[in-house]
């Protein structure tokens, strides 16, 4: 059987072209219950509307798409996406175009949104976020043909725009500084592992171990929620030699980190230094005060907005945008290492005894 038709779902159904015409676009002129019917009917087969029609007219949707494979509860909790979707909004509003998000399970699923979303010509541009290694989302956009702009790199991604800011860059500041301050002991409570930018600062914080004579770094993986990040705090705490400092990759965790430090009677930061990958509200409104890297989120937004609309422009011309990279923000959080809880090193370099 080919591509499911209006006429199809009118036989089946056993009314006209026209009152399914009416049911599927949310017009009047049908009933609340053949509504129902011709809806359930056209999911049954597996109906998609047809972009032809639009395509030859050259219409547009006027909507651009964000997919995002993340579990929805850390979504919600995470202020960094609040002030992205806002500039991305405010962005993509300024040329008239509207903003349609969803939250899915896997990449997978992503990658189906996608084909369905580009197919039914509901979008004129997609929006990627949380680039991965070796990411299979890139080749499947550039198969379907539709403007998209990455905001994650460095690039080149395929024939794809992207807007990035430097996260080998940030976590080397936060790596400076707090061995400034005398830490040796350095603990990155991290993201998801497959991302690219996880896998950035993961690096760059292992060759600043190296670069700075650290004693030991180690970098915790979780999903980016409030309780992974205070399980991981939990468990780096308890071991005999604990870090001194430790960064966390999103404001959350590291909120949820210092609400562990206090329940085992870790004094920060006279015992632990804590550093935030992400600045919001939530590093100033909590005692001490969260050191952390400072940017402006809904700015980014915007201007990822902004790539979008000139991909969808002009798609024949990606282009490889370079955001200011965030800027650590020293609050009260972070102090000089205690000594005393340094152990020396040995004429190897490593600590006596270890």
């Amino acid at each position: 059987m080919g591509r499911p038709t209006i006429a199809d779902i009118a036989a089946k159904v056993g009314v006209s072209k026209g009152a399914v015409s009416f049911a599927l676009n949310g017009r009047p002129g049908v009933s609340e219950e053949t509504r129902a019917r011709v809806l359930k009917v056209a999911e049954e087969m597996k109906w998609r509307p047809h972009s032809a029609a639009r395509a030859l007219g050259g219409a547009r949707a006027e909507a651009a798409g964000l997919v995002i494979a993340r579990p929805a509860r850390t979504i919600g909790v995470e202020p960094f996406f609040a002030h992205l979707l806002s500039g991305l909004q405010a962005g993509l509003s300024a040329g008239a175009v509207a903003l349609h998000l969803l939250v899915v399970e896997d990449t997978a699923a992503e990658i189906e949104v996608y084909r369905r979303w580009a197919s039914e010509g509901r979008v004129d541009g997609f929006i990627l976020v949380d680039l991965q290694v070796r990411d299979p989302r890139i080749e499947v956009i550039e198969e379907l043909g539709v403007p998209a702009v990455v905001l994650g790199g460095p690039g080149p991604h395929g024939s794809l725009s992207s807007v990035w800011a430097d996260d080998r860059e940030a976590m080397l500041s936060i790596a400076d500084y707090l061995a400034a301050l005398g830490h040796t002991r350095i603990a990155h409570v991290s993201g998801l592992p497959a991302f690219r930018h996880t896998q950035r600062r993961v690096r760059a914080l292992r060759d600043s171990a190296r670069r700075l004579s650290l004693r030991e770094v180690v970098s915790v993986p979780t999903d980016f929620s409030d309780a992974q990040g205070a399980a991981a705090t939990r468990a780096l705490l308890s071991r005999k030699q604990r870090p001194t400092a430790i960064v966390y990759d999103s404001d959350v965790m590291a909120v949820a980190g210092l609400g562990v430090a206090a329940e085992m009677r870790v004094s920060v930061p006279g015992e632990l230094s804590i550093v935030a990958f992400d600045d919001s509200v939530l590093t100033q409104i909590v005692h001490p005060s969260l050191t952390a890297l400072s940017r402006d989120t809904f700015a980014l937004g915007r201007r990822v907005a902004e790539t979008l609309l000139g991909a969808i422009a002009d798609p024949a011309t990606p282009v490889n945008v370079r955001t200011p990279t965030p800027v650590l923000t020293v609050r009260e959080s972070t102090s000089a290492a205690d000594e005393e809880l340094q152990p020396p090193l040995s004429r190897s370099g490593r600590p006596a005894g270890g």
